[in-house]
């Protein structure tokens, strides 16, 4: 429970940080931007069973592996779009850090 309420309150937080540094910004938008980065669970729908507690998500489902991780790290790499790969990136620390949380490793 406590992985899903991170997956709000950290964009939440960055989202908070990043406005205050950047006046022109608005932190409710860059929120939902950074959200966006969630909808990369999309591809829980094709494992089976679509949840386990005890699997590494990092590693095993297609947008949480290297390939897709690298395209992530380029989206942060250019300034108009910095937002929306830094959502994906906060998503897949958080998934990391579960997994390490529960399996003793940062992904499979």
């Amino acid at each position: 429970m406590l992985h899903l309420v991170l997956h709000v309150l950290v964009p939440a937080g960055v989202s908070y940080f990043w406005a205050k540094h950047r006046p022109e910004s608005n932190w409710f938008a860059v929120f939902l931007i950074l959200m966006v980065g969630m909808l990369i669970d999309v591809d829980h729908l094709l494992a089976t069973p679509i949840y386990d507690p005890g699997r590494c998500s990092v590693g095993f489902h297609p947008l949480h592996t290297l390939i897709p991780i690298g395209c992530y790290l380029a989206l942060f790499a250019h300034e108009r779009t910095r937002i929306v790969g830094l959502g994906l990136l906060i998503h897949l620390a958080l998934d990391s850090l579960d997994c390490r949380v529960n399996t003793g490793m940062w992904w499979t």
